[in-house]
């Protein structure tokens, strides 16, 4: 192994000193060359046919055309317009459309192929237009996604940029593997503002992403104005993790989220975990607590210490109250009732607990979401577990989906976003494991559970905890690029996977996040695209009269190149090779 390693190592340096040497590189995890549009969709299309050497021009002069009487469409088609509208400083008029416009760019709901179904789309571009068709709204908002993807990054941008803006002529059949495609934020742990969900809002929308579930409450924090139980949101959200203020929706905030999320075809999940994680209800209402006295306020990330109090009726009026209230400001279908790391609750009061909150969640309409946790109760055929386990076999889980109970795929070692990518991470968990990008991206939703077939999967969650996540940026961190390989996960099929093919795809979303000012992590696995030719470095061609070498570094004009192992930190032997990185990742 030894012999191996320095070896590697040798090649390395030696390929290091000849990038050096011509002034020119070509990095892995920094430059490459721009990815031709039909190759870099991110997540794959079922299928992509290109029309070779054609393409259409959007030009200040072209229009958006929408079906005529279909407000939904027409909504679709002002959403696209204000997204082109920014980078290009185009007008581009939002109109009825009469059949199939002959030119400009048409989102109709009519035509479509039967295979798109309710959430797919068919986009078709010639060098005189671009045609999607979908038969609901909510196809055509996927559709504009791809077919933002096949402009230049700079698309993107909040400033108006040089053009052109050539669309490339395709032929696009395209629908979801699972319709439920998600992500959770944790809004309990630290308070994110409404200004802050919406910007992630926006994030998930362009991965195809259909729903938010939001973490409400927990130990730390309730978030969300209650009027029978004004004190969960005025004492109860009035600190966070680490101390800090703090803060709650007010019913207004979480109504305007509700709406901003609707007009991205993005349904939010409230979830307000019980019986335990509660400690911030407990510490504003004395009468949950079994001995009827009050915990104090906490700010640290302890688990599984709180329980509501399982024998009194008034716990009862308590989650009937809040889920009623939480209901009645939620179009959505679900309803998430937690259940986790209840090791406060004894196993008989929980299956009692569960056994009487189930029913008070179908009475306001809703179907009840939960932690895997909850499949150790008998559960109705519509509820469905939230697999979260590190294992790859759960009994509960599998009793469920024996009775008709459709599980949702979140495992924490493949899919929890605050797990960190490696040991440098500076924000991020790391109980279940380091997650770099490819970890991420290797997993099967459909086959990843003993007795859990792919028809049993609702669909993928990407889920961030957020006792470290305290800024925008720090999603952006945490949540990028993972999420968009598991919107691949959630939307592509399943003989499209390539880890290969996927990771230059991947790259090539790298100049639309820093379009966007997204602080993503710039992963070593992949070749981020830098939009032009490969690797052109400008720095000064090498001295032979200068010493440039030690050890496994290359020194030049200020900057070093350095030869790593790129793998979790792991040793040579565990998967990975050996790669090269520039300190300020150029070149």
């Amino acid at each position: 192994m030894k012999k191996t390693r320095t070896r590697r190592l040798g090649h390395a340096l030696a390929a290091l000193t000849l990038l050096v040497g011509t002034a020119s590189a070509t990095t892995a995890g920094t430059a490459a060359a721009a990815t031709p549009p039909l190759q870099s969709i991110v997540p794959v299309p079922v299928s992509v046919q290109a029309l070779d050497g054609v393409s259409y021009a959007l030009t200040e002069t072209t229009k958006i055309h929408t079906e005529a009487g279909s407000a939904p469409a027409k909504d679709v088609g002002e959403y696209l317009a204000g997204v082109l509208r920014r980078s290009t400083g185009f007008p581009l008029p939002v109109s009825d459309a009469a059949g199939t416009p002959a030119d400009g760019v048409s989102l109709l709901l009519s035509g479509a192929d039967a295979k798109v179904g309710d959430q797919g789309y068919q986009l078709n571009s010639t060098a005189g237009s671009v045609v999607l068709r979908a038969n609901t709204a909510d196809g055509l908002f996927a559709g504009v996604q791809t077919l933002r993807q096949l402009l230049p990054g700079k698309i993107e941008s909040p400033t108006t940029q040089p053009g052109p803006w050539a669309v490339p002529g395709a032929n696009i059949l395209d629908y979801p593997r699972f319709g439920y495609r998600a992500a959770m934020l944790d809004v309990a742990r630290h308070f994110h503002p409404v200004d802050t969900v919406k910007r992630y809002l926006d994030q998930l929308a362009q991965y195809k992403i259909n729903h938010l579930h939001l973490h409400l409450a927990d130990d730390q924090g309730w978030r969300i104005q209650i009027d029978s139980w004004p004190r969960l949101a005025t004492y109860g959200g009035s600190t966070q993790v680490g101390g800090g203020p703090g803060g709650y929706y007010t019913k207004a905030q979480y109504t305007d989220l509700v709406n901003y999320a609707a007009s991205r075809h993005i349904t939010i999940i409230p979830e307000i975990d019980m019986p335990g994680h509660t400690n911030a209800a407990q510490a504003s209402y004395a009468e949950l607590n079994c001995n009827g006295v009050a915990p104090p306020l906490r700010t640290d990330i302890e688990v599984g210490y709180s329980s509501l109090c399982i024998s009194k009726d008034i716990t009862y009026k308590f989650v009937s109250d809040v889920i009623r209230e939480i209901a009645e400001l939620t179009p959505g279908p679900y309803f998430h009732i937690g259940g986790d790391e209840a090791a406060a609750t004894s196993q008989p009061d929980y299956l009692k607990f569960i056994g009487k909150v189930l029913p008070i969640v179908a009475a306001n309409g809703k179907q009840a979401n939960g932690w895997h946790d909850i499949a150790k109760a008998d559960l109705p055929a519509n509820a469905s577990p939230q697999f979260w386990g590190t294992t790859t076999s759960d009994a509960g889980v599998a009793k469920a989906v024996a009775k008709g109970s459709k599980v949702i795929m979140s495992p924490a070692n493949k899919a929890y976003l605050d797990m960190k990518y490696n040991a440098s991470t500076p924000i991020g968990l790391n109980w279940a494991g380091y997650i770099e990008v490819k970890d991420a991206y290797e997993w099967n939703p459909g086959a990843y559970l003993s007795g859990v077939g792919e028809s049993a999967v609702r669909g993928v969650e990407s889920p961030l905890w957020t006792e470290t996540v305290v800024t925008p940026a720090h999603i952006d961190l945490l949540a990028f690029p993972r999420l968009a390989a598991h919107a691949e996960l959630g939307w592509s099929p399943w003989s499209t996977h390539n880890w290969n093919a996927f990771r230059t795809r991947l790259g090539a979303q790298g100049p639309r996040w820093e379009a966007q000012s997204m602080n993503f992590y710039r992963s070593a696995q992949i070749p981020w695209d830098n939009g032009g030719t490969p690797g052109t470095c400008t720095l000064p061609a090498w001295d032979s009269g200068s010493v440039y070498t030690g050890g496994n570094t290359v020194s030049h004009n200020g900057h070093k190149w350095t030869a790593k192992w790129w793998t979790k930190g792991e040793e040579p032997g565990a998967g990975g090779d050996w790669g090269v990185w520039r300190d300020d990742g150029v070149c």
